[in-house]
């Protein structure tokens, strides 16, 4: 039993729980500590005709817990410099343990920083080393919970949160935030204003030129999507993705232009050799009485 549930855990700290493909930074992770590819949430995020995956898929997998960026956050992994094998191996700034399914790992919300739990316990701060952000007890989310007691825990803190007007991440839900003032915005307004102006200096389909502006592809109006995205280093992300959509769809629409051409040309060559089979008897009839010389 130990053994099946330490195989479950080592896929899941390898494997992006909705692509099913292996774990890469950036990695992001909900309310319940689940571990996702960054790239695979913004596909699932993205309009049903701008994205390359099964959305009814994701959705089951997701259960409602991730509706927008806010409701997940960017979990920040030390890497091991030291280690030779493939790929990346993470571990806690503070022990040097490496964290996956044989030491229990948390990351604190809103920085994101992971830590073993053994780490967070010793220190019993209320800031974190690796940023100096301040956090709270009950925004330390254990990554990929096993234990009844963790699964509450994480269940509670949600609940609270909504009652607050709040998501995972601590920013305010969508349309909960303070009224605008009768001669202006208030400062959360300013600032998400400001966000957005960032998030569409770099996006795909933005007159104004940026580290990650292309020529729009998709045909999706930017305005859709950088309601959801308003972080700069998302929207590169999220850029790159579509682009990738995009480029995979050409190589679809190139393969089936070719598939008909070929097509074309086989009936044409299968008509050409019939019809030169034919050329000595076409047109003519041979009379019943005649003599071959």
């Amino acid at each position: 039993m130990k053994e099946t549930l330490r195989e479950q855990q080592a896929h899941r700290w390898s494997t992006c729980s909705v692509s099913h493909k292996p774990l890469q930074r950036p990695v992001v992770s909900d309310y319940a500590g689940a571990l996702y590819k960054k790239d695979a949430i913004i596909q699932y995020l993205l309009p049903a005709e701008a994205s390359s995956v099964d959305k009814e898929e994701y959705g089951k997998i997701l259960q409602g817990r991730v509706k927008s960026l806010k409701d997940v956050v960017e979990v920040i992994f030390e890497n091991d410099k030291d280690y030779k094998g493939e790929g990346e191996r993470w571990i806690c700034p503070v022990t040097s343990k490496v964290l996956g399914p044989a030491v229990k790992a948390v990351y604190l919300v809103p920085c994101g920083h992971a830590f073993s739990q053994e780490a967070i316990k010793e220190m019993k701060g209320d800031q974190c080393i690796q940023c100096s952000q301040s956090y709270e007890e009950g925004n330390v989310i254990p990554i990929l919970p096993v234990g009844k007691d963790e699964v509450v825990f994480l269940e509670n803190r949600i609940d609270r949160l909504a009652e607050q007007g709040l998501t995972h991440s601590l920013k305010r839900v969508s349309g909960s935030g303070k009224k605008r003032k009768a001669n202006g915005a208030t400062k959360e307004d300013t600032k998400a204003d400001g966000d957005d102006a960032v998030a569409a200096h770099k996006f795909p389909g933005t007159s104004s030129p940026g580290p990650c502006s292309t020529t729009p592809h998709s045909g999706v109006p930017t305005s859709k999507l950088s309601g959801k995205i308003r972080d700069a280093s998302t929207a590169c992300l999220t850029a790159r993705v579509l682009e990738g959509n995009e480029a995979k769809k050409k190589r679809q629409k190139l393969m089936g232009e070719n598939q008909n051409l070929r097509s074309l040309f086989t009936k044409s060559n299968e008509t050409q050799k019939h019809k030169d089979g034919d050329f000595m008897t076409r047109g003519y009839s041979i009379p019943a009485n005649a003599r071959l010389q």
